[in-house]
């Protein structure tokens, strides 16, 4: 029988597989006695070969697709094991307390993580501590029957099933086979659904029970320009949305014949229509989306996907290879956005109560001067290979900017007294997603040179409510005449001083958002790149004296979001 289930859209596209589910099993057991120690020892051997063979294979793809530095990572875990001293233990429990392999494995492991992880002087033994714990889930996963997911080990077309899915899960995401996801949780600006535009994958979050409803290996449509997953759809369904894929295959080859065009509105006024991306992988998408320049490089994902602190070299080269890459063209480079939902293994951060509000971005580089100064300095260097950009995110204070610049000033002082070559013009601006920082925009815009305006979080911060929140959610609204009131404020402080402004939030791609924000004059909008064809073709329809109009009686003339949702359907009719 076939089920319909309504979730968020959140990334454009329509597919039809198989599921594969992305969620943790159960891996709880009983103590039990046994009679023969020798079968169970077997049993141990047994899940200790298939683990070694699945860590081994896991480990050759990483180096495949993230290189041999980032798959040392796994070689850690095969050592652990091969230790004779701690197999050695787990059977000699097993043999002299006549107990499960589970149980004699949890107990000797469980001892040797205890062991390592009071070691507080010795962050190497530390980290062996974590070691234990993954081998003895993936051990646990063998004796038990189950298995543990692994995205980056999916090796057929599958649509992801997962209550949520981490950055680091989507990361690992290979668009060759997974042909789209689906979660319990999440919105349109969540990370997981950031990443699934990024690798032009259809997604829908939000969905509330997909976990609930769909077993492994169910057939399942999902319809991510609709919001709308279809469990075990019949004939009909499968036809009806193979030809409604095809429509919009078609579409998108006629929004491709725009690739290499400049944007330009109704009326001849051009704007900017760049990309946000997470990694070097992404200059592909922006290329073949006609992207005009990289608006937002999120850099953190640097950090999550090395085991350790990235150095400067590493960094130079990916910023160098992005740089390159883009030519001529604009490269946003934001600093380090880790904490909120972004955490890093080897970083120790404090347990906060909100965590979003709390120790994260420019707040922990400020306080980490050293991991920060090597980023500028990577930065610094990189700069002389393209039109590089340097952007602070989360800043509340001019105290703050001003701090954050002079470290970059002073690193950029220290590589040219070294005999290293620094361009001369980079531009220094900040992430406008502050509510503080968007009413006081007239001051910060004498001291930086541009605004980026974040709108995933400006929003959730003006509005009070957590955008990851489904309870709350009907509170994330992108139209509300205070957001776009808050928004044009910066773009006119920014412009009094000759200065421009740019958008990195999802809201720059947002199609009823657009021509608000071109009513406003905003100067850049960037996206996830496949958004970018669509909305330069939208751009072409509409005349920016209209959309000013528009704007203004937006923020004049309604109360509230849906009454502006109205106005910009009336104005678009027209245009």
């Amino acid at each position: 029988m076939v089920e319909k289930l309504k979730g968020i859209a959140a990334s454009d596209g329509i597919a039809t597989a198989k599921a594969y589910l992305l969620v943790q099993p159960n891996l709880s057991f009983e103590k039990t006695s046994v009679e023969n120690s020798d079968s169970e020892i077997d049993r141990l051997k047994n899940a200790l070969n298939k683990a070694t063979q699945e860590l081994e294979l896991i480990r050759t793809k990483a180096a495949e697709a993230l290189g041999e530095e980032e798959a040392q990572v796994f070689d850690a875990h095969l050592m652990v094991l091969s230790d004779p001293e701690l197999i050695g233990s787990i059977e000699s429990n097993i043999s002299d307390n006549k107990v499960n392999a589970e149980s004699a494995l949890k107990e000797v492991t469980d001892m040797f993580i205890g062991i390592f992880e009071g070691m507080e002087d010795n962050p190497y033994m530390q980290e062996r501590a974590a070691d234990i714990k993954d081998v003895t889930k993936r051990v646990l996963s063998h004796l038990l029957g189950v298995r543990l997911p692994n995205p980056s080990m999916i090796d057929e077309e599958v649509i992801v099933i997962a209550h949520d899915l981490t950055p680091s899960d989507t990361a690992q995401l290979n668009r060759k086979y997974v042909k789209a996801f689906v979660t319990d949780i999440g919105g349109r600006t969540s990370h997981s659904a950031i990443m699934a535009r990024s690798l032009e994958i259809p997604a829908i979050v939000g969905t509330k029970s997909i976990t609930d409803l769909v077993k492994e290996n169910d057939i399942i449509i999902v319809d991510g320009l609709e919001g709308d997953v279809l469990v075990h759809p019949d004939e009909a369904d499968i036809s009806f949305y193979e030809e409604k894929a095809q429509q919009f295959e078609d579409q998108k080859v006629e929004w491709n014949k725009l690739k290499n065009e400049k944007t330009y509105t109704a009326d001849g006024k051009h704007i900017e229509l760049a990309a946000n991306i997470g990694t070097p992988k992404d200059l592909v998408g922006v290329k073949d989306n006609g992207g005009e320049a990289i608006g937002l490089y999120r850099t953190e994902f640097l950090y999550m996907d090395s085991p350790d602190f990235p150095t400067e070299d590493a960094q130079f080269e990916a910023y160098k290879t992005i740089l390159e890459g883009m030519g001529d063209k604009a490269v946003v480079v934001r600093t380090m956005d880790i904490g909120g939902d972004k955490e890093l293994p080897y970083l120790t951060l404090p347990h906060e109560m909100n965590p979003f509000l709390g120790y994260r971005a420019i707040r922990i580089c400020l306080a980490e001067p050293e991991m920060f100064k090597t980023q500028l300095r990577a930065l610094l260097r990189a700069s002389v290979f393209g039109k590089l950009r340097i952007m602070f995110p989360m800043i509340a204070t001019l105290g703050e900017f001003r701090k954050a610049k002079a470290m970059l000033l002073e690193e950029k002082e220290n590589l040219k007294n070294e005999g290293v070559a620094v361009s001369e013009d980079i531009e220094v601006g900040i992430m406008i997603e502050i509510p503080a920082a968007a009413v006081l925009a007239d001051k910060f815009a004498k001291e930086v040179d541009f605004f980026s305006i974040g709108t995933n979080d400006l929003i959730q911060y003006t509005m009070a409510a957590d955008r990851m929140n489904e309870r709350v959610s009907y509170l994330y609204q992108p139209y509300n005449p205070s957001i776009l009131r808050l928004i044009k404020n910066v773009i006119d402080a920014s412009h009094k001083e000759g200065k421009w402004t740019g958008m990195c939030g999802e809201m720059a791609g947002d199609q009823t958002a657009v021509p608000l924000l071109m009513g406003l004059g905003l100067d850049e909008f960037s996206m996830s790149a496949s958004s970018i064809l669509k909305t330069r073709s939208l751009m072409k329809r509409l005349d920016s004296n209209k959309m000013a109009e528009l704007a203004d009686r937006a923020i004049n003339d309604c109360d509230t979001a849906e009454e502006v949702v109205s106005l910009v359907e009336e104005y678009t009719k027209l245009n």
